[in-house]
């Protein structure tokens, strides 16, 4: 029989109140809500929408407008292949990162794992580092720091084994997938302090089905309170997940429902970002979310049952 938590979790943040580029956010009571833009050729959910320059502007404005708070916007998968040379992914994210920031105040993100690239969209406008390598560029951290810009630190299996990025792992597995994940970003994340980043502006993500299969997912998505345990706000990149379609036998296209379930799951076990494709519906629930647990008071006039008159 699986122990599964019933409770709204707090985590205990050392510093919930964060200001990230133009916005403060205070993730005792707030959670932030990070639009995926990629301009790459084959990303795993849009297979390359968003590729051209102007499509991936376009999106992540339009991200801005639909109520997403950040938007991250990344130049290679995760996924095993060769690495794109530095030069060819500061060519796609530098001048996304340029435009989006000269027409709207989002936070923005750059997903890289090059302290060259987060060194150039940083002088671009960008606000993160979302690095989904456990800091393995040695001197990505310093660059973060120098900027005084925010970093997300991630876990995979090959960051944990001293891989190169976009490393194939078949089969992997763990002895306690969740000990393991939160004994590798405690680590990483004194890494990064000890390089110069404030630690106020250290975000952890626990990298869902990143050198994961679906029951490892499935359990740190269960027990993701002992990784905000660690007082770093957590990122949840949830989003369309194969997790989420190996459990409900969903393809791609039908992950919604699955992935909305799995981010509220999250907030409730401590996430206080969470990283998603279909933004308008993941806002809605998030704020929705935030409601019940009455950390936002209702957007709309309240009108229902509000009279003389009794209402349905």
């Amino acid at each position: 029989m699986i122990a599964v938590p019933t409770t709204l979790y707090r985590p205990p943040l050392a510093a919930p109140v964060r200001r990230i580029g133009a916005h403060e956010f205070d993730f005792s009571r707030r959670v932030a809500v990070m639009a995926v833009v990629n301009r790459t050729p084959d990303s795993f959910y849009d297979k390359g929408r968003t590729f051209a320059l102007d499509a991936a502007v376009d999106a992540c404005v339009a991200a801005a407008r639909a109520g997403a708070d950040w938007v991250d916007i990344g130049g290679q998968p995760f996924a095993p292949g060769p690495a794109l040379d530095p030069a060819d992914e500061i060519e796609r994210v530098v001048p996304v990162v340029a435009a989006v920031r000269a027409a709207s105040d989002v936070v923005i993100s750059v997903d890289t794992y090059d302290a060259q690239v987060a060194r150039a969209a940083l002088a671009a406008g960008a606000d993160v580092v979302n690095d989904t390598t456990g800091l393995h560029d040695p001197d990505l951290a310093k660059v973060v720091a120098d900027a005084e810009a925010t970093l997300v630190v991630t876990h995979s299996l090959a960051a944990t084994r001293g891989a190169g990025p976009r490393t194939q792992f078949a089969r992997p597995s763990y002895g306690d997938v969740v000990t393991e994940i939160r004994d590798f970003l405690a680590e990483r994340a004194a890494y990064a302090i000890e390089q110069g980043v404030a630690s106020d502006h250290v975000i952890i993500d626990p990298g869902h089905d990143l050198n994961k299969n679906t029951m490892h997912s499935l359990e740190l998505t269960r027990r993701l309170s002992e990784i905000a345990d660690l007082g770093h706000p957590v990122l949840a990149a949830v989003s369309n997940k194969d997790f989420i379609g190996e459990a409900l036998a969903a393809p791609r296209e039908a992950r919604l429902e699955g992935s909305i379930a799995a981010a509220v799951v999250a907030i409730m076990q401590g996430a206080r970002i969470v990283r998603m494709h279909n933004v308008r519906e993941s806002v809605a629930a998030v704020r929705m979310t935030e409601a019940i647990l009455g950390w936002r008071e209702p957007a709309g006039p309240l009108v229902h049952n509000m009279g003389e008159e009794n209402q349905r």
